[in-house]
């Protein structure tokens, strides 16, 4: 016995957020109902997936071969019999091959291959994105989950099934952290090595549906390795539904509707339903569109595949606050990953590809700087996934957040904070996985940051990080990707021997746009790939993004206005960051070497931020922190005809509208103030508050016969406040207080 494991049940959910309906009333597919294949209406529709358009170019997913790891899929569904596939199908659960489902509960599965392969003409309710693919179901959700059971159903027949869909995960309950186990991860692994005849399966998996529960996907081991395609998911409109989980492992997105988006599939029992939303749905387009790619190009491999999503995912009207572009010139978000899966451009890019070289992998210990690039096989030059393998002992596992910058100065969100993980058991040998920085040179300083915010649900005995040890992991190649022959045909042409040379060398990349170069360095393109840089003496030079100092306007790198280290166009009011020694002005984008007037200075950030209106000048943000918790004041600074020395309760003057009390600015006095009238001899005219007398609760003018309210046993007479008192008689005696007050007054 080389290996033993007691196996133990797994949580496995359907990755579907809305219940579905089902009905049999639908006689044919309604085409203007296919809102996620194609687009009736152009307003609705803003950001489509092009699918229509590769079925134009002949591609649907002839000869792919699709299997729906699931509970079963209806194989005698007339929308499914026409492309079910028996040699791509099996019953995990039951170990027979009566691998179908036939029930009214069960029918997650069929709904995932509707979408994925549907029937063309012959269907009743609707058309799979890829509708000529042939399409199989591994039955295994349909009884107990084992890390056996998920192995068996991800290595079934490696070498004939191209694409397995799974639409399920943990559960997404903002707490869980799972994935999967040693015998699925082995298999994940050889998967992509051994299958579709070496070229490698593609495992497709739903990104998941904890968004409302603050859940993070890179708590989930299926979406976040480096084996599988994460699948986020869109509305119609490019809106981010409220189900959705962010994580850098996503690596595009698909539609999967939400609210009154529904999506029209095939039901139980021969039926059609329409399901609502869920990632599992996006899931199941993203398996029908990579279908039509391999039927493009059969010899992708699985690492292709993931170069053509990046390269041509839209990120275009797909709404999110984090789009970002990384030190490579994609544009890429943790919500979306690079953007919205292109049907179209995915096939033509397939059309043309020219395959990667091998991956490499390095792996680096902490606070090691990369020190592998002089070993062959080890050697990473551009990045494709980076891993960061950690294990971290808290008393509150929810309250962490993990961010990696890359030496490009990409930032990756690997773990934001979870409010509902209270677990003590921390990470354990724990992958974290992101792709935001992908193509970008691997070399330079990585920075992890692990931050700990204390929630009010942390018990206190258990306060305290122990930080035991951390992996990072770099995968790629030396060679850069694109360099296909239709790019370096001129140059070969014309010096062999450098070129040969050069490749011999290995490493060196490539900017070049198709029309190729004319030798080995990136400033002897013919056109450029991302960005070029033109020089005084009329040269250019190839790079994949502006350089420090400059802005992209298309395709060509402009400078930024000379105090401007970033910027978005020339003008001195379009900068996003400043050169050193400069602020930046935050509503003007303007650096200057000092914050003027109305502005104070935010060190942390290097930034000039807008004092709050009731301040003519501010030392920082700290008052407008106390208006928000309710006091209503703001803490303001002197101005400079102050008295020397005389320190913040010397302030004489608040901005135009509001009062001075005592050493704070307010719109209104407080209670125990009262307003006086506009003095220029006093505040420079302004209206300041004063006290009231001590026995007034408030008052309206100086002194105590001025009171308007009194505090609790005391009562307004004639404008001054004095005690409640009985006299013995029972007759009152604030008249005679009231008398004998008069007398002290007049004789003082």
């Amino acid at each position: 016995v080389e290996w033993l494991q007691q196996q133990v049940l797994q949580r496995r959910v359907k990755r579907i957020s809305r219940s579905s309906n089902h009905t049999q009333d639908f006689s044919n597919p309604v085409w203007n109902r296919l809102w996620y294949i194609q687009c009736s209406d152009s307003k609705a529709c803003q950001s489509h997936m092009n699918i229509a358009a590769a079925w134009r170019r002949g591609y649907t997913g002839k000869g792919v071969v699709v299997s729906v790891l699931d509970d079963g899929i209806e194989r005698e569904h007339p929308d499914l019999k026409p492309n079910y596939d028996p040699f791509a199908s099996f019953d995990v659960n039951g170990q027979d091959q009566d691998r179908s489902s036939n029930s009214a509960v069960n029918y997650h599965g069929t709904q995932c291959a509707g979408v994925v392969a549907a029937a063309a003409n012959s269907s009743r309710c609707t058309v799979g994105v890829s509708f000529h693919a042939r399409i199989g179901g591994i039955r295994m959700l349909d009884g107990d989950v084992t890390d056996i059971v998920e192995a068996q159903s991800l290595s079934y027949s490696p070498r004939y099934i191209d694409v397995y869909l799974a639409g399920w995960g943990p559960k997404d309950d903002g707490a869980t952290l799972d994935g999967p186990g040693p015998l699925t991860r082995l298999v994940l692994q050889n998967g992509v090595q051994t299958g579709r005849q070496g070229r490698g399966s593609i495992f497709v998996w739903p990104s998941g549906n904890g968004g409302e529960r603050g859940d993070y996907c890179s708590c989930d081991g299926y979406s976040n390795s480096i084996y599988t395609v994460s699948i986020s998911s869109s509305t119609q409109r490019g809106s981010q539904p409220d189900y959705l989980e962010p994580c850098p492992s996503t690596l595009a997105t698909a539609y999967g509707g939400w609210e009154r988006e529904e999506m029209v599939t095939v039901g139980p029992q021969q039926s059609c339903s329409t399901a609502q939303s869920g990632t599992s749905l996006a899931a199941s387009v993203a398996a029908g569109v990579i279908a039509l790619t391999l039927e493009a190009n059969p010899s992708l491999t699985w690492r292709d595949l993931q170069h053509i999503i990046v390269r041509t995912s839209k990120a275009h009207h797909l709404s999110a606050p984090d789009w970002r572009v990384n030190g490579a010139g994609y544009k890429v978000s943790h919500l979306y990953g690079f953007g919205l899966l292109d049907a179209e451009s995915m096939v033509k890019e397939a059309e043309r590809w020219k395959q990667v070289p091998s991956q490499h992998e390095c792996a680096e210990e902490a606070a090691i700087q990369l020190s592998c690039s002089g070993k062959a096989l080890q050697h990473v030059a551009y990045v494709e996934h980076v891993v960061v393998r950690v294990t971290i002992s808290h008393g509150r596992r929810g309250d962490l957040s993990i961010t990696l910058t890359s030496p490009s100065g990409t930032t990756s969100q690997l773990l934001a904070n979870r409010p509902l993980d209270n677990s003590t058991e921390g990470f354990q040998n724990w992958e974290f996985m992101t792709a935001h920085c992908w193509g970008e040179q691997a070399a330079g300083e990585w920075t992890l940051k692990i931050q700990d915010t204390p929630s009010q649900k942390r018990d206190g005995s258990k306060l305290g990080l122990l930080f035991l040890f951390v992996t990072s992991q770099y995968y790629e190649t030396c060679t850069e990707p694109r360099l296909a022959a239709v790019k370096i045909q001129r140059w070969a042409s014309r010096d062999k021997a450098s070129y040969l040379s050069a490749v011999s060398q290995g490493c060196w990349r490539s900017e070049c746009g198709d029309d190729g170069c004319e030798g080995p360095g990136p400033q002897q393109c013919v056109t450029c790939l991302h960005f070029f840089l033109k020089f005084k003496n009329n040269t250019r030079l190839c790079v994949s993004g502006c350089p420090t100092g400059f802005w992209g306007d298309r395709r060509r790198c402009k400078r930024c206005y000379a105090s401007c280290e970033s910027c978005t166009g020339s003008r001195n009011d379009q900068c996003t960051s400043c050169q050193p020694g400069h602020h930046l002005t935050e509503g003007t984008n303007t650096c200057t070497r000092s914050c003027a007037a109305g502005f104070y200075h935010d060190p942390q950030e290097v930034a000039c931020r807008p004092c709050h209106q009731a301040c003519a000048t501010c030392a920082g943000e700290s008052g407008g922190q106390k208006s928000h918790f309710g006091f209503g004041f703001y803490l303001c600074v002197c101005l400079p005809h102050a008295a020397p020395g005389a320190g913040v309760e010397a302030c004489n003057t608040c901005a135009e509208g509001y009062l001075m009390e005592e050493w704070r600015c307010v719109s209104s006095c407080s209670a125990g103030f009262y307003a006086t009238e506009p003095n220029p001899e006093i505040a420079d005219g302004h209206r300041i508050c004063r006290r009231c007398d001590a026995s007034c609760l408030t008052c309206v003018g100086p002194s105590r016969w001025n009171c308007s309210s009194c505090s609790s046993g005391h009562s307004l007479q004639r404008g001054a406040c004095v005690v409640n008192t009985e006299c013995t008689d029972g007759r009152s005696a604030v008249i005679h207080v009231l008398f004998l007050t008069r007398l002290v007054h007049k004789f003082k």
